[in-house]
Order: C-alpha cells, then sequence, then structure tokens
C-alpha cells in the first residue's frame, strides 16, 4: 500500500502542479490579446545551411511591417542585461526598452505594466527608469523607493515608478527605460529584440501572419523554411508551450507510475497472505453454500479497498505536496505562476485508479481462495 499512496501522491501534486502552471500561462496570454503577432528573430541553429541561420529584426523591418493589410500598429523593444550599482552593491540585470511611439499603450497592456508607485515613463523623460516590484524588493539588501538611483553602465537614471507585479519574474524583476536612453546606453541604433503588431481584428491574426512572413522574406528574399526571423500570434505560443507541458507531464507521470506497479505487488503479496491465514474460514464458508464467486468477490473488493485506503492517503499528501510547492516558489520567487489547481476531478480520478490497481493486484490471490477445495481448506492448519 506504501507503494500505492507514493505513487498516487506523485501523480496528483504533478497533474494539480501542472494544471495549475497551465492556467497560469493561459491567463497570462489572455493579457497579451488575440489580436497581437510576435515577430523575432531566429538564433543560429544546427539545421542545413540557410535553415536556421540567425538573424536580427530592425527598424526598417517595422516598417515593412506596418504596411501589410489589417497591421494597426507595429512597436519594437529590445532586451539587455546591464550592470546596476544601487547602495554600494552591483547586480546583472535584464533592462528592457519602452517605447516612445504610438505603440506604447499596447506595449502596457501587452506586458500588463501598471503602476504600483509613481508613474509609467513619458515619451519626453531623459535619464528615467521604471522597476518591477519583484526588483525593489528581492536584488538588493536595501528595498528600492521612488526617487533612488541606479548607475547603469556607469551612467545615472532616477527611479520615477515601481511596476506592479505580473507573475513573470523576468518582467517583475527586471528594469524598464526610454527607447532613446536604452539606444544611446548599449550603443544600438537600429536594431529591436521583438517586434509586437496588432491586427485590426483577431478574426484575421493568422491571415496577416502569413502576410507579414510573405512581406519579409521577399524583403530579404528568403525562401519559405529557410528564413532568418520568427513570426508567431499568441495561440501559437500557447500552443507550444501546453506540448511540450503536456509531454513533461507524462514522462513524469510515467515514472511515478512505478511506484503504483511496486504498490500493486505490494497488495498482492498482502492479499497472499490474507488467503493462507484464512483458508479454514474459506473452507468453512464454501460448506454452509458460499459460491466461489462470492469469495472471488469478497477477496476483490477486500484489495480494491487496499488500494483505495492507500489512494486517499496518495491524495492528502499530493495536495499537501502540492500546495507546498505553490507557497515556497511564491515566497522565494515571487511568482503566482506556479499554483496548484486541484479539481475534483483529479481526486476521484485518482482514488478511481488506486481502487483499479487494487482489484488488479487482487486477481489472482482472489482466484486461488475461490479455487480452494472445501475439503482442503477445512483440514489446513
Amino acid at each position: 500500500m506504501i507503494g500505492i499512496f507514493i505513487g498516487i501522491a506523485s501523480v496528483v501534486a504533478l497533474i494539480s502542479l501542472g494544471q495549475g502552471l497551465q492556467t497560469a500561462v493561459n491567463d497570462q496570454f489572455s493579457l497579451i490579446g488575440a489580436d497581437k503577432i510576435i515577430i523575432q528573430a531566429k538564433s543560429a541553429g544546427f539545421g542545413p545551411p540557410g535553415s536556421s541561420s540567425a538573424g536580427k529584426i530592425t527598424k526598417d523591418d517595422a516598417k515593412i511591417i506596418s504596411k501589410v493589410n489589417g497591421v494597426r500598429i507595429v512597436t519594437g523593444r529590445i532586451l539587455k542585461a546591464g550592470r546596476i550599482e544601487f547602495n554600494n552593491q552591483i547586480r546583472t540585470q535584464f533592462i528592457a526598452s519602452y517605447p516612445q511611439d504610438d505603440g506604447v499603450e499596447m506595449i502596457n497592456q501587452f506586458n500588463n505594466y501598471k503602476p504600483l508607485e509613481g508613474r509609467l515613463l513619458k515619451k519626453t523623460d531623459k535619464n528615467k527608469i521604471m522597476i518591477g516590484k519583484g526588483f525593489r524588493e528581492n536584488i538588493f539588501n536595501k528595498n528600492v523607493n521612488i526617487g533612488n538611483r541606479f548607475i547603469i553602465n556607469g551612467k545615472s537614471f532616477d527611479i520615477v515608478g515601481i511596476l506592479d507585479t505580473v507573475g513573470d519574474p523576468a518582467r517583475d524583476n527586471s528594469i524598464v527605460m526610454n527607447e532613446e536612453d536604452f539606444r544611446e546606453l548599449f550603443d544600438i541604433p537600429e536594431d529591436f529584440s521583438v517586434l509586437i503588431a496588432q491586427v485590426s481584428s483577431k478574426d484575421i491574426v493568422d491571415k496577416s501572419s502569413e502576410d507579414i512572413s510573405r512581406a519579409l522574406r521577399r524583403e530579404r528574399n528568403q525562401k519559405k523554411g529557410q528564413e532568418d526571423f520568427e513570426v508567431q500570434t499568441p495561440q501559437q505560443l500557447l500552443s507550444s508551450f501546453n506540448t511540450l507541458l503536456n509531454v513533461v507531464q507524462v514522462v513524469l507521470i510515467g515514472i511515478a507510475a512505478i511506484s503504483l506497479i511496486v504498490g500493486g505487488i505490494g497488495i498482492m503479496n498482502t492479499m497472499y497472505t490474507s488467503v493462507l491465514e484464512r483458508t479454514k474460514e474459506i473452507g468453512i464458508m464454501k460448506a454452509i453454500g458460499a459460491k466461489n464467486s462470492d469469495i472471488l468477490f469478497l477477496f476483490i473488493i477486500e484489495s480494491g479497498l487496499l488500494g483505495v485506503c492507500g489512494g486517499i492517503i496518495g491524495v492528502i499528501l499530493g495536495i499537501g505536496l502540492s500546495k507546498g510547492v505553490e507557497i515556497i516558489t511564491a515566497q522565494a520567487f515571487g511568482t503566482s505562476l506556479i499554483k496548484a489547481d486541484v479539481s475534483l476531478i483529479i481526486i476521484l480520478g485518482a482514488l478511481a485508479f488506486s481502487f483499479i490497481v487494487g482489484v488488479l493486484s487482487g486477481l489472482l490471490p482472489a482466484k486461488r481462495a475461490a479455487d480452494l477445495p472445501p475439503v482442503d481448506a477445512l483440514r489446513y492448519e
């Protein structure tokens, strides 16, 4: 039975954490909106020559995309790691650019930027920055406040806003500065890390995605399948993530199933021992009219109940483990992405599965008990 509850605990914890993560990611993608398209450079790969070469995205690409039918707004962002000095401490953290064009509202929606304290950056701001709430609390030994000053790559920047938590550690622990300041600080005149395009309707997002790919291929003189860029919709990104998460869950659950097999063997041994200990009782039952099917049913139910008992312990342990992981990660990393989503279906499914494992494990011992000749059973000592 120990193997049963260990296996069930592992399965319940893995499924609940997986579902919680999936729900949290779906919520994050819903904030992005179904009318957005993401364009970024493709990293160098290991495929045939020309099939996965490293590329880059520039201001010219943004102009080309803006002319595609159905595209309303295009804006870009740049991401780099910078050297941050504050309170006699030095850290290396990610810095993101903030657009100074008409796409600023889209970026605010895309990243769920909301000021917890202070304000958002203005187009006219110079040498000003915003920081995430996690950055304020987790990066330096001293909490960072509005009006404090950071030295970034040797240049001074004043904090004008602290952003509310969005649940993504990468964004909650980052710095945001205006694009002009960013390009000057890192000496990046043209390139973007990513472009975000908003189309006029979510119904045309797939068509617009294809049109953007076609326009960029034509401009770069590249064939389909040999692009040095990637064009993706939030739904495509979400689908890729869900597929990867499902594969990981299946592998981990497969590993946990080994414990269930061990638990099933343990129940089988327990039932064989039970049959031996009650051989004389079985003989008495048969002598007073019990049928083979009655004996078989009795021992199968008993083994099934053993499985359920292990399952109940496993469910309780699994829920406790998953909730513990949720609390620990929230406190340690300040993220809400790791959540335990324990549903009634998971609990009932785990108990039903443990009952089935118990029944299957008890079949052979039950069959042996049912086939005992009454005379031999009564003589057994």
